[in-house]
């Protein structure tokens, strides 16, 4: 079993002077930076006082489990000859906020929209987000499930 180990940098950017001396003295923008990459400017969701232009930890959450499904379902796909052309999806996640102020996400699904170099791949296609969902390292992380609703094509 092999390791791997992820660091990333948080620093927060909405400070307006008072620091947090009250619920709306500061704004909840941020940075997050990886050593060598550019940086994602986040902030939280706009329910909660948040920029509606930068990314909220939400939108990221709902977005890596997107962007390790379609990495696996390529590789997958790669191994038994399936070709893709295309992949797109249409990720959304629903957030359930709890009486104490907290919350977690109830599920996410994912809508993935393959096209392939040929007819007769479209059966194996789509069975294969299944194996791609058991493979995917944030999938296996969530406490939540995890649906998929894909439809596959040729050109």
């Amino acid at each position: 079993m092999s390791e791997h180990h992820y660091k990333t940098n948080i620093a927060w950017t909405g400070n307006l002077g008072n620091g947090t001396s009250d619920y709306r003295s500061y704004e909840r923008s941020h940075t997050i930076t990886v050593d060598g990459k550019p940086t994602i400017p986040a902030s939280s969701d706009p329910s909660f006082r948040g920029s509606n232009i930068r990314y909220n930890p939400e939108e990221l959450l709902v977005a890596s489990l997107s962007s390790c499904h379609m990495l696996w379902y390529l590789h997958l796909c790669s191994v038994v000859g399936i070709v893709v052309i295309e992949y797109t999806d249409e990720a959304k996640g629903i957030m359930i906020e709890t009486s104490d102020g907290g919350g977690h996400f109830k599920e996410v699904t994912l809508y993935p929209r393959v096209i392939v170099s040929d007819e007769s791949m479209i059966d194996e296609a789509n069975a294969l987000h299944q194996k791609a969902n058991k493979m995917c390292f944030v999938a296996n992380s969530c406490n939540f499930p995890v649906f998929h609703k894909p439809t596959c094509n040729t050109i």
